[in-house]
């Protein structure tokens, strides 16, 4: 029998359902050795309402959640990475940067959103995501419960795997611009200042035909431990402005990498020789130690 290929839409532990040109399909993987995300694409052998897994088609990215015991890959294919934060519950900037920093490394693009804009505290949020929007971040506000006009626009021809803390809002989000993915969502505990896990697997949903989410379980902590210190630095946009003259030794022996320090270096022209600099040499010193020590989120995109 032929193989179909399809797309992985939702994956609970060792179960999928797949998009394939005739529909979607509840699958499972052949073997225990296979690994099988959201966002894979795949090549599967139907078997009368379901199909079997047998192949993963490369990947151009892969994403992963760690604690210090193990780790689990939640997304693939992604190409940009949105972080959804808000002032209520109070948020970690050191956890977005990481996510930032995560984005940088695989080369994918990154996106804040603040939501919940409509709190009081709002301006106060927006003050301290300046720390990465004066580098070239893009930041949409907007209030997922009234209108979510504002983001569509920074969604289109990406896949984008929407991350946050629990609380931040973000099955709201999807609620809204899905109407009919009925995420559960949660109030989150004044008194601990933070929220309760509502989402339980991992789900793409498809704007258009060019434009996809994948919706992940929140968290509340991860780090680095992937990146070596060479990686670690390089994924800090800041510190482009003193590769220049690296440039011409990197592109006899890693023109790829080339043709990324120099966006990279262009990006950065724009940055202030202050305090963006002197930051991020205290953030990468005070990551570097710490991240081999919690949990982790993302590692360099993999081929199957």
């Amino acid at each position: 029998m032929t193989l179909q290929t399809g797309r992985v839409i939702a994956a609970f532990s060792r179960r999928f359902i797949v998009e394939t040109p005739a529909g979607s399909l509840p699958c499972q993987v052949k073997g225990r050795h296979l690994q099988v995300v959201c966002g894979d694409r795949v090549e599967l052998r139907r078997d009368g309402d379901t199909g079997v897994i047998e192949v993963v088609l490369p990947r151009a990215s892969l994403l992963y959640r760690s604690d210090a015991f193990k780790s689990k890959a939640i997304a693939a294919n992604v190409t940009q990475l949105a972080v959804v934060v808000a002032a209520r519950p109070s948020f970690s900037m050191e956890l977005v940067q990481r996510c930032v920093l995560a984005a940088e490394d695989q080369g994918i693009a990154s996106l804040l959103i603040l939501n919940k804009a409509d709190l009081p505290e709002t301006p106060a949020a927006r003050e301290r995501l300046n720390l990465l929007t004066r580098i070239g971040y893009p930041l949409v506000m907007l209030s997922a419960l009234s209108d979510v006009t504002p983001l569509r626009p920074a969604l289109h021809g990406h896949t984008t795997l929407l991350i946050g803390q629990s609380g931040m809002g973000k099955s709201t989000l999807i609620n809204a611009l899905f109407p009919g993915a009925d995420v559960v969502t949660a109030e989150y505990s004044v008194a601990l200042d933070s929220g309760r896990h509502t989402t339980t697997h991992t789900r793409l949903h498809r704007l258009d035909a060019e434009s996809a989410v994948i919706d992940s379980p929140g968290l509340q902590e991860f780090a680095l431990q992937h990146l070596d210190a060479g990686a670690l630095a390089h994924a800090f946009v800041e510190f482009a402005l003193f590769w220049d003259s690296a440039v011409s030794a990197i592109a006899s022996t890693r023109p790829n990498r080339a043709a990324d320090c120099r966006k990279r270096s262009r990006r950065a022209k724009s940055i202030r020789r202050d305090s963006s600099c002197s930051r991020a040499c205290a953030d990468f010193s005070k990551m570097r130690p710490s991240a081999y020590k919690a949990s982790s989120f993302a590692r360099r995109g993999e081929q199957s």
